[in-house]
Protein backbone atom coordinates (compact mmCIF):
# COMPACT_ATOMS: atom_id res chain seq x y z
CA UNK A 1 0.00 0.00 0.00
CA UNK A 2 1.33 3.43 -1.00
CA UNK A 3 1.92 5.70 1.98
CA UNK A 4 0.51 9.23 2.17
CA UNK A 5 4.06 10.57 2.19
CA UNK A 6 4.74 8.95 -1.19
CA UNK A 7 1.43 10.22 -2.56
CA UNK A 8 2.21 13.76 -1.40
CA UNK A 9 5.69 13.55 -2.86
CA UNK A 10 4.30 12.43 -6.21
CA UNK A 11 1.78 15.30 -6.23
CA UNK A 12 4.48 17.88 -5.46
CA UNK A 13 6.66 16.49 -8.22
CA UNK A 14 4.17 15.95 -11.06
CA UNK A 15 0.88 17.79 -10.41
CA UNK A 16 0.04 20.71 -12.78
CA UNK A 17 -1.65 22.35 -9.76
CA UNK A 18 1.69 22.69 -7.98
CA UNK A 19 3.47 23.75 -11.18
CA UNK A 20 0.93 26.54 -11.72
CA UNK A 21 1.54 27.87 -8.20
CA UNK A 22 5.32 27.74 -8.72
CA UNK A 23 5.31 30.09 -11.73
CA UNK A 24 6.82 33.53 -11.21
CA UNK A 25 3.92 35.19 -13.03
CA UNK A 26 1.35 33.01 -11.24
CA UNK A 27 -0.72 36.00 -10.08
CA UNK A 28 -1.01 37.43 -13.58
CA UNK A 29 -1.81 34.02 -15.10
CA UNK A 30 -4.30 32.84 -12.47
CA UNK A 31 -6.19 36.15 -12.47
CA UNK A 32 -6.56 36.06 -16.26
CA UNK A 33 -7.74 32.44 -16.25
CA UNK A 34 -10.18 33.26 -13.44
CA UNK A 35 -11.67 36.29 -15.23
CA UNK A 36 -11.91 34.50 -18.58
CA UNK A 37 -13.13 31.04 -17.62
CA UNK A 38 -14.19 30.59 -14.00
CA UNK A 39 -17.71 32.04 -14.17
CA UNK A 40 -18.21 30.85 -17.74
CA UNK A 41 -19.36 27.27 -18.28
CA UNK A 42 -19.01 27.30 -22.07
CA UNK A 43 -15.65 26.96 -23.83
CA UNK A 44 -13.88 29.96 -25.43
CA UNK A 45 -12.91 29.96 -29.15
CA UNK A 46 -9.19 30.27 -29.86
CA UNK A 47 -9.42 33.62 -31.66
CA UNK A 48 -11.47 35.16 -28.86
CA UNK A 49 -9.07 33.80 -26.23
CA UNK A 50 -6.03 35.06 -28.12
CA UNK A 51 -7.49 38.58 -28.50
CA UNK A 52 -8.52 38.78 -24.83
CA UNK A 53 -5.10 37.59 -23.67
CA UNK A 54 -3.25 40.00 -26.00
CA UNK A 55 -5.27 42.93 -24.64
CA UNK A 56 -4.67 41.74 -21.06
CA UNK A 57 -0.90 41.43 -21.58
CA UNK A 58 -0.85 44.90 -23.14
CA UNK A 59 -2.79 46.38 -20.22
CA UNK A 60 -0.49 44.67 -17.70
CA UNK A 61 2.62 45.81 -19.65
CA UNK A 62 4.06 42.30 -19.88
CA UNK A 63 7.37 42.61 -21.73
CA UNK A 64 9.05 39.25 -21.19
CA UNK A 65 8.66 35.98 -19.34
CA UNK A 66 11.63 33.64 -19.59
CA UNK A 67 9.73 30.74 -18.02
CA UNK A 68 7.22 30.74 -20.89
CA UNK A 69 9.57 31.76 -23.72
CA UNK A 70 8.19 35.32 -23.96
CA UNK A 71 10.66 37.94 -25.21
CA UNK A 72 10.47 41.72 -25.43
CA UNK A 73 10.63 41.48 -29.24
CA UNK A 74 7.38 39.49 -29.50
CA UNK A 75 4.17 41.29 -30.37
CA UNK A 76 1.35 40.91 -27.86
CA UNK A 77 -0.44 38.55 -30.28
CA UNK A 78 2.69 36.37 -30.45
CA UNK A 79 2.99 36.44 -26.66
CA UNK A 80 -0.66 35.37 -26.37
CA UNK A 81 -0.07 32.48 -28.78
CA UNK A 82 2.96 31.30 -26.80
CA UNK A 83 1.14 31.51 -23.49
CA UNK A 84 -1.88 29.56 -24.78
CA UNK A 85 0.35 26.85 -26.24
CA UNK A 86 2.42 26.60 -23.05
CA UNK A 87 -0.64 26.52 -20.78
CA UNK A 88 -2.14 23.73 -22.87
CA UNK A 89 1.09 21.71 -22.83
CA UNK A 90 1.39 22.13 -19.06
CA UNK A 91 -2.19 21.01 -18.43
CA UNK A 92 -3.52 24.38 -17.25
CA UNK A 93 -5.94 24.52 -20.20
CA UNK A 94 -7.48 21.83 -22.32
CA UNK A 95 -8.77 22.18 -25.86
CA UNK A 96 -10.91 20.31 -28.35
CA UNK A 97 -11.77 20.75 -32.01
CA UNK A 98 -15.29 20.94 -33.40
CA UNK A 99 -16.37 19.45 -36.72
CA UNK A 100 -15.94 22.86 -38.37
CA UNK A 101 -12.25 22.84 -37.40
CA UNK A 102 -12.56 25.61 -34.80
CA UNK A 103 -10.58 25.00 -31.60
CA UNK A 104 -12.13 25.77 -28.20
CA UNK A 105 -10.42 26.12 -24.82
CA UNK A 106 -11.57 25.62 -21.22
CA UNK A 107 -10.05 25.29 -17.77
CA UNK A 108 -8.50 21.95 -16.93
CA UNK A 109 -9.43 20.04 -13.81
CA UNK A 110 -6.14 21.08 -12.18
CA UNK A 111 -6.59 24.83 -12.73
CA UNK A 112 -10.18 24.67 -11.46
CA UNK A 113 -8.97 22.97 -8.28
CA UNK A 114 -6.25 25.60 -7.78
CA UNK A 115 -8.75 28.46 -8.09
CA UNK A 116 -11.26 26.71 -5.82
CA UNK A 117 -8.55 26.17 -3.21
CA UNK A 118 -7.33 29.77 -3.39
CA UNK A 119 -10.87 31.10 -2.99
CA UNK A 120 -11.34 28.84 0.05
CA UNK A 121 -8.42 30.64 1.76
CA UNK A 122 -10.44 33.85 2.02
CA UNK A 123 -10.96 34.81 5.64
CA UNK A 124 -14.67 34.87 6.40
CA UNK A 125 -16.30 37.61 8.48
CA UNK A 126 -17.59 34.90 10.79
CA UNK A 127 -17.26 31.13 10.84
CA UNK A 128 -20.56 29.26 10.86
CA UNK A 129 -19.54 26.70 13.45
CA UNK A 130 -23.15 25.98 14.39
CA UNK A 131 -24.18 25.22 10.80
CA UNK A 132 -21.07 23.11 10.18
CA UNK A 133 -21.62 21.10 13.35
CA UNK A 134 -25.32 20.55 12.57
CA UNK A 135 -24.37 19.46 9.06
CA UNK A 136 -21.85 16.98 10.48
CA UNK A 137 -24.35 15.85 13.09
CA UNK A 138 -27.02 15.25 10.43
CA UNK A 139 -24.63 13.33 8.19
CA UNK A 140 -23.46 11.27 11.16
CA UNK A 141 -27.03 10.31 12.05
CA UNK A 142 -27.78 9.45 8.42
CA UNK A 143 -24.63 7.33 8.14
CA UNK A 144 -25.42 5.41 11.33
CA UNK A 145 -29.05 4.90 10.29
CA UNK A 146 -28.39 3.63 6.79
CA UNK A 147 -25.52 1.34 7.75
CA UNK A 148 -27.54 -0.43 10.43
CA UNK A 149 -28.98 -3.72 9.15
CA UNK A 150 -30.91 -4.47 12.36
CA UNK A 151 -34.58 -4.16 11.38
CA UNK A 152 -35.79 -3.61 14.94
CA UNK A 153 -33.26 -0.83 15.47
CA UNK A 154 -34.30 0.83 12.17
CA UNK A 155 -37.94 0.71 13.28
CA UNK A 156 -36.99 2.31 16.59
CA UNK A 157 -35.15 5.15 14.78
CA UNK A 158 -38.10 5.76 12.45
CA UNK A 159 -40.56 5.75 15.35
CA UNK A 160 -38.38 8.34 17.11
CA UNK A 161 -38.41 10.55 13.99
CA UNK A 162 -42.18 10.11 13.79
CA UNK A 163 -42.65 11.26 17.42
CA UNK A 164 -40.47 14.33 16.82
CA UNK A 165 -42.46 15.31 13.71
CA UNK A 166 -45.82 14.78 15.45
CA UNK A 167 -44.65 16.87 18.42
CA UNK A 168 -43.72 19.76 16.05
CA UNK A 169 -47.10 19.53 14.28
CA UNK A 170 -49.02 19.60 17.55
CA UNK A 171 -47.00 22.55 18.86
CA UNK A 172 -47.74 24.60 15.72
CA UNK A 173 -51.46 23.69 15.81
CA UNK A 174 -51.56 24.75 19.45
CA UNK A 175 -50.50 28.25 18.42
CA UNK A 176 -46.75 27.93 18.76
CA UNK A 177 -44.29 29.41 16.31
CA UNK A 178 -42.62 27.25 13.67
CA UNK A 179 -38.87 27.03 14.10
CA UNK A 180 -37.18 29.39 11.59
CA UNK A 181 -33.47 29.87 10.99
CA UNK A 182 -31.94 33.20 11.90
CA UNK A 183 -29.51 35.13 9.68
CA UNK A 184 -26.40 33.65 11.33
CA UNK A 185 -27.81 30.18 10.53
CA UNK A 186 -28.99 30.87 6.98
CA UNK A 187 -25.90 32.41 5.36
CA UNK A 188 -23.37 29.74 6.41
CA UNK A 189 -25.69 26.96 5.22
CA UNK A 190 -26.24 28.74 1.91
CA UNK A 191 -22.47 29.08 1.40
CA UNK A 192 -21.93 25.42 2.22
CA UNK A 193 -24.54 24.36 -0.34
CA UNK A 194 -23.07 26.66 -3.01
CA UNK A 195 -19.54 25.41 -2.29
CA UNK A 196 -20.65 21.77 -2.50
CA UNK A 197 -22.36 22.52 -5.82
CA UNK A 198 -19.17 24.02 -7.27
CA UNK A 199 -17.13 21.05 -6.04
CA UNK A 200 -19.59 18.81 -7.84
CA UNK A 201 -18.53 20.35 -11.17
CA UNK A 202 -14.92 19.42 -10.39
CA UNK A 203 -16.08 15.86 -9.75
CA UNK A 204 -17.64 15.79 -13.22
CA UNK A 205 -14.36 16.95 -14.74
CA UNK A 206 -12.52 14.20 -12.88
CA UNK A 207 -14.84 11.53 -14.30
CA UNK A 208 -14.30 13.05 -17.75
CA UNK A 209 -10.53 12.85 -17.25
CA UNK A 210 -10.89 9.16 -16.37
CA UNK A 211 -12.64 8.49 -19.70
CA UNK A 212 -9.95 10.44 -21.53
CA UNK A 213 -7.28 8.45 -19.70
CA UNK A 214 -8.81 5.21 -20.99
CA UNK A 215 -8.85 6.68 -24.52
CA UNK A 216 -5.15 7.60 -24.23
CA UNK A 217 -4.34 4.06 -23.09
CA UNK A 218 -6.19 2.72 -26.15
CA UNK A 219 -4.12 5.00 -28.39
CA UNK A 220 -0.92 3.87 -26.68
CA UNK A 221 -1.66 0.14 -26.88
CA UNK A 222 -2.69 0.46 -30.52
CA UNK A 223 0.42 2.50 -31.39
CA UNK A 224 2.73 -0.02 -29.78
CA UNK A 225 1.45 -2.67 -32.19
CA UNK A 226 1.95 -5.49 -29.67
CA UNK A 227 -1.73 -6.00 -28.93
CA UNK A 228 -4.41 -7.59 -31.09
CA UNK A 229 -7.83 -6.06 -31.64
CA UNK A 230 -9.25 -8.55 -29.15
CA UNK A 231 -6.71 -7.54 -26.51
CA UNK A 232 -7.50 -3.83 -26.94
CA UNK A 233 -11.23 -4.55 -26.88
CA UNK A 234 -10.87 -6.63 -23.72
CA UNK A 235 -8.74 -3.93 -22.08
CA UNK A 236 -11.35 -1.27 -22.87
CA UNK A 237 -14.26 -3.27 -21.50
CA UNK A 238 -12.30 -4.12 -18.35
CA UNK A 239 -11.36 -0.46 -17.83
CA UNK A 240 -14.95 0.67 -18.36
CA UNK A 241 -16.30 -1.96 -16.00
CA UNK A 242 -13.77 -0.97 -13.34
CA UNK A 243 -14.75 2.67 -13.77
CA UNK A 244 -18.48 1.94 -13.61
CA UNK A 245 -18.10 -0.36 -10.61
CA UNK A 246 -15.87 2.09 -8.72
CA UNK A 247 -17.40 4.34 -6.07
CA UNK A 248 -16.80 7.38 -8.27
CA UNK A 249 -18.43 5.75 -11.31
CA UNK A 250 -21.47 4.49 -9.40
CA UNK A 251 -21.93 7.90 -7.83
CA UNK A 252 -21.69 9.68 -11.20
CA UNK A 253 -24.15 7.42 -13.05
CA UNK A 254 -26.62 7.52 -10.15
CA UNK A 255 -26.45 11.31 -10.07
CA UNK A 256 -26.77 11.53 -13.87
CA UNK A 257 -29.98 9.46 -13.73
CA UNK A 258 -31.21 11.79 -11.00
CA UNK A 259 -30.38 14.85 -13.11
CA UNK A 260 -32.41 13.52 -16.07
CA UNK A 261 -35.52 12.64 -14.00
CA UNK A 262 -38.22 15.25 -14.86
CA UNK A 263 -40.00 15.08 -11.49
CA UNK A 264 -36.76 15.61 -9.57
CA UNK A 265 -35.78 18.48 -11.87
CA UNK A 266 -39.13 20.13 -11.17
CA UNK A 267 -38.64 19.67 -7.42
CA UNK A 268 -35.11 21.09 -7.64
CA UNK A 269 -36.29 24.17 -9.55
CA UNK A 270 -39.03 24.78 -6.99
CA UNK A 271 -36.62 24.54 -4.07
CA UNK A 272 -34.09 26.90 -5.66
CA UNK A 273 -36.76 29.47 -6.51
CA UNK A 274 -38.19 29.27 -2.99
CA UNK A 275 -34.71 29.65 -1.45
CA UNK A 276 -33.84 32.82 -3.37
CA UNK A 277 -37.29 34.29 -2.72
CA UNK A 278 -36.73 33.74 0.99
CA UNK A 279 -33.31 35.41 0.82
CA UNK A 280 -34.86 38.39 -0.98
CA UNK A 281 -37.69 38.67 1.57
CA UNK A 282 -35.19 38.67 4.43
CA UNK A 283 -32.93 41.09 2.50
CA UNK A 284 -29.93 38.81 2.84
CA UNK A 285 -27.25 39.65 0.26
CA UNK A 286 -25.23 36.62 -0.85
CA UNK A 287 -23.83 37.84 -4.16
CA UNK A 288 -23.81 34.23 -5.40
CA UNK A 289 -26.27 33.15 -8.10
CA UNK A 290 -24.49 29.90 -8.95
CA UNK A 291 -27.31 27.69 -7.64
CA UNK A 292 -29.81 29.35 -10.01
CA UNK A 293 -27.92 28.01 -13.03
CA UNK A 294 -26.46 24.92 -11.39
CA UNK A 295 -28.72 22.45 -13.21
CA UNK A 296 -27.61 23.84 -16.57
CA UNK A 297 -23.94 23.81 -15.52
CA UNK A 298 -24.18 20.20 -14.37
CA UNK A 299 -25.92 19.16 -17.57
CA UNK A 300 -23.16 20.73 -19.68
CA UNK A 301 -20.46 19.07 -17.54
CA UNK A 302 -22.24 15.70 -17.69
CA UNK A 303 -22.64 16.01 -21.45
CA UNK A 304 -18.88 16.45 -21.78
CA UNK A 305 -18.39 13.21 -19.87
CA UNK A 306 -20.57 11.37 -22.35
CA UNK A 307 -18.78 13.07 -25.26
CA UNK A 308 -15.48 11.77 -23.88
CA UNK A 309 -17.09 8.33 -23.70
CA UNK A 310 -18.29 8.65 -27.32
CA UNK A 311 -14.80 9.64 -28.47
CA UNK A 312 -13.37 6.56 -26.80
CA UNK A 313 -16.02 4.38 -28.47
CA UNK A 314 -15.26 6.00 -31.85
CA UNK A 315 -11.54 5.26 -31.51
CA UNK A 316 -12.27 1.68 -30.52
CA UNK A 317 -14.64 1.28 -33.48
CA UNK A 318 -11.95 2.52 -35.87
CA UNK A 319 -9.47 -0.01 -34.54
CA UNK A 320 -11.92 -2.88 -34.91
CA UNK A 321 -12.96 -1.86 -38.44
CA UNK A 322 -9.40 -1.45 -39.76
CA UNK A 323 -8.76 -3.19 -43.07
CA UNK A 324 -6.08 -5.85 -43.11
CA UNK A 325 -4.91 -5.51 -46.74
CA UNK A 326 -1.18 -5.05 -47.36
CA UNK A 327 -1.20 -1.33 -48.40
CA UNK A 328 -3.41 -0.52 -45.44
CA UNK A 329 -1.22 -2.49 -43.05
CA UNK A 330 1.90 -0.65 -44.25
CA UNK A 331 0.17 2.72 -43.82
CA UNK A 332 -1.06 1.72 -40.39
CA UNK A 333 2.45 0.71 -39.35
CA UNK A 334 3.83 4.09 -40.42
CA UNK A 335 1.03 5.89 -38.55
CA UNK A 336 1.59 3.67 -35.51
CA UNK A 337 5.31 4.51 -35.54
CA UNK A 338 4.50 8.24 -35.66
CA UNK A 339 1.96 7.87 -32.84
CA UNK A 340 4.43 5.87 -30.76
CA UNK A 341 7.09 8.57 -31.16
CA UNK A 342 4.61 11.31 -30.26
CA UNK A 343 3.50 9.39 -27.17
CA UNK A 344 7.09 9.14 -25.97
CA UNK A 345 7.52 12.89 -26.45
CA UNK A 346 4.20 13.60 -24.72
CA UNK A 347 5.27 11.59 -21.67
CA UNK A 348 8.40 13.73 -21.46
CA UNK A 349 6.40 16.96 -21.87
CA UNK A 350 8.04 17.83 -25.20
CA UNK A 351 6.07 19.53 -27.98
CA UNK A 352 7.53 18.46 -31.34
CA UNK A 353 8.01 20.85 -34.22
CA UNK A 354 6.14 18.74 -36.79
CA UNK A 355 6.43 19.44 -40.52
CA UNK A 356 6.04 17.63 -43.83
CA UNK A 357 8.66 17.33 -46.55
CA UNK A 358 7.51 16.81 -50.15
CA UNK A 359 9.79 14.42 -52.01
CA UNK A 360 8.66 15.51 -55.49
CA UNK A 361 8.21 18.91 -57.07
CA UNK A 362 4.75 20.36 -56.41
CA UNK A 363 2.30 20.44 -59.33
CA UNK A 364 0.97 23.99 -59.55
CA UNK A 365 -2.10 24.52 -61.73
CA UNK A 366 -3.02 28.09 -62.65
CA UNK A 367 -5.85 27.97 -65.23
CA UNK A 368 -5.87 31.74 -65.87
CA UNK A 369 -2.13 32.22 -66.24
CA UNK A 370 -0.69 33.63 -69.49
CA UNK A 371 0.99 30.87 -71.44
CA UNK A 372 4.69 31.13 -72.17
CA UNK A 373 5.43 30.93 -75.89
CA UNK A 374 8.15 31.83 -78.41
CA UNK A 375 5.62 32.65 -81.12
CA UNK A 376 5.17 36.28 -81.98
CA UNK A 377 1.78 37.89 -81.69
CA UNK A 378 -0.01 38.42 -84.97
CA UNK A 379 -0.39 42.10 -85.69
CA UNK A 380 -3.88 43.16 -86.69
CA UNK A 381 -4.11 45.89 -89.30
CA UNK A 382 -7.32 47.79 -90.00
CA UNK A 383 -7.72 48.80 -93.64
CA UNK A 384 -11.16 50.31 -93.37
CA UNK A 385 -11.66 53.70 -91.69
CA UNK A 386 -14.53 54.06 -89.27
CA UNK A 387 -17.26 56.51 -90.20
CA UNK A 388 -18.35 59.29 -87.87
CA UNK A 389 -21.80 58.78 -86.33
CA UNK A 390 -24.52 61.17 -87.38
CA UNK A 391 -25.94 61.51 -83.82
CA UNK A 392 -24.49 62.53 -80.47
CA UNK A 393 -23.56 59.89 -77.89
CA UNK A 394 -25.96 61.41 -75.37
CA UNK A 395 -28.83 60.23 -77.58
CA UNK A 396 -27.82 56.56 -77.28
CA UNK A 397 -30.32 54.56 -75.18
CA UNK A 398 -27.71 52.46 -73.33
CA UNK A 399 -25.04 55.11 -72.89
CA UNK A 400 -26.38 56.12 -69.49
CA UNK A 401 -25.27 52.77 -68.08
CA UNK A 402 -21.65 53.82 -68.60
CA UNK A 403 -22.01 56.70 -66.15
CA UNK A 404 -24.20 55.15 -63.43
CA UNK A 405 -22.32 55.12 -60.14
CA UNK A 406 -23.48 52.11 -58.11
CA UNK A 407 -21.21 52.46 -55.11
CA UNK A 408 -21.09 49.28 -53.06
CA UNK A 409 -20.96 49.92 -49.31
CA UNK A 410 -18.58 47.14 -48.25
CA UNK A 411 -19.01 48.05 -44.59
CA UNK A 412 -22.77 47.49 -44.84
CA UNK A 413 -22.24 44.08 -46.45
CA UNK A 414 -19.82 43.15 -43.68
CA UNK A 415 -22.37 44.19 -41.04
CA UNK A 416 -25.00 41.99 -42.68
CA UNK A 417 -22.67 38.96 -42.48
CA UNK A 418 -21.86 39.73 -38.82
CA UNK A 419 -25.56 40.08 -37.97
CA UNK A 420 -26.33 36.66 -39.48
CA UNK A 421 -23.39 35.01 -37.67
CA UNK A 422 -24.72 36.23 -34.32
CA UNK A 423 -27.69 33.89 -34.80
CA UNK A 424 -25.94 31.03 -36.59
CA UNK A 425 -22.61 29.31 -36.06
CA UNK A 426 -22.04 29.07 -39.82
CA UNK A 427 -23.92 30.21 -42.90
CA UNK A 428 -23.48 30.14 -46.66
CA UNK A 429 -22.96 33.36 -48.59
CA UNK A 430 -26.10 32.63 -50.62
CA UNK A 431 -28.19 32.42 -47.45
CA UNK A 432 -26.78 35.76 -46.23
CA UNK A 433 -27.78 37.40 -49.51
CA UNK A 434 -31.23 35.82 -49.45
CA UNK A 435 -31.89 36.88 -45.83
CA UNK A 436 -31.08 40.49 -46.77
CA UNK A 437 -33.51 40.67 -49.70
CA UNK A 438 -31.22 39.49 -52.51
CA UNK A 439 -28.96 41.57 -54.75
CA UNK A 440 -30.29 45.02 -55.61
CA UNK A 441 -27.15 46.24 -57.39
CA UNK A 442 -26.36 43.29 -59.60
CA UNK A 443 -23.09 41.45 -59.91
CA UNK A 444 -21.08 44.30 -58.43
CA UNK A 445 -22.89 43.78 -55.11
CA UNK A 446 -22.17 40.03 -55.27
CA UNK A 447 -18.47 40.72 -55.81
CA UNK A 448 -18.65 43.14 -52.86
CA UNK A 449 -20.00 40.31 -50.68
CA UNK A 450 -17.21 38.00 -51.85
CA UNK A 451 -14.66 40.69 -50.98
CA UNK A 452 -16.19 41.17 -47.52
CA UNK A 453 -16.03 37.41 -46.84
CA UNK A 454 -12.23 37.64 -46.75
CA UNK A 455 -12.48 39.39 -43.37
CA UNK A 456 -14.16 36.31 -41.85
CA UNK A 457 -13.20 32.70 -41.34
CA UNK A 458 -14.59 30.88 -44.36
CA UNK A 459 -14.28 27.80 -46.56
CA UNK A 460 -14.85 27.47 -50.30
CA UNK A 461 -16.18 24.16 -51.59
CA UNK A 462 -15.15 23.49 -55.19
CA UNK A 463 -17.39 20.41 -55.40
CA UNK A 464 -20.59 22.16 -54.31
CA UNK A 465 -22.15 25.16 -56.03
CA UNK A 466 -24.89 27.66 -55.27
CA UNK A 467 -27.05 29.70 -57.63
CA UNK A 468 -27.38 33.40 -56.85
CA UNK A 469 -29.97 35.57 -58.65
CA UNK A 470 -28.51 38.98 -59.50
CA UNK A 471 -31.30 40.33 -61.76
CA UNK A 472 -34.82 39.28 -60.76
CA UNK A 473 -36.50 41.27 -63.52
CA UNK A 474 -34.52 39.54 -66.27
CA UNK A 475 -34.37 36.19 -64.39
CA UNK A 476 -30.59 36.20 -64.49
CA UNK A 477 -28.52 34.15 -62.08
CA UNK A 478 -24.92 33.08 -61.65
CA UNK A 479 -23.54 29.79 -60.30
CA UNK A 480 -20.68 30.20 -57.80
CA UNK A 481 -18.79 27.72 -55.59
CA UNK A 482 -20.42 27.33 -52.18
CA UNK A 483 -18.84 29.76 -49.69
CA UNK A 484 -19.40 28.93 -46.01
CA UNK A 485 -18.73 31.71 -43.48
CA UNK A 486 -17.91 30.52 -39.94
CA UNK A 487 -18.29 32.49 -36.69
Amino acid sequence: MVSQTEVLSEILRTSPCVELLRLRNRQLIILFLFKTFYHRQSAVPFESLRMQLADYLNAMHVEQDEENGITAFDTFEEKANKYIQRWTDKGFLRNYQEETGEVFYELSLYTSKVIDWLLSLKREEFVGTESKFMNLFGQLKELVEFTNEDKEERIRMLEEKKREIEHQIQAIRAGGDAEVFEEYQILPRFKQISLSAKELLSDFKEVEENFKSITKDIYRKHAEGEYSKGDILGFTFDALENLQQSSQGKSFYAFWDFLLTPSLQHTWDGLIEQLYDTLDDKRLETGDTFLKNMKQYLYIAGKKVYQANDKMAEKLSRIICENGTMPTVITQRVIADIQSSLLVLAQKGITPDVSLEIETLPDINMPLERKLTLEQNTEISYRQALEMASTDISEARSAGNLFVQNRIDRRLLKQRIQHTLRRKHQVSLGDVIEENGGLSQGLSELFGYIGAVRDFRHTISANRTQEVVFDKAQHKAIVIPEIIVVR
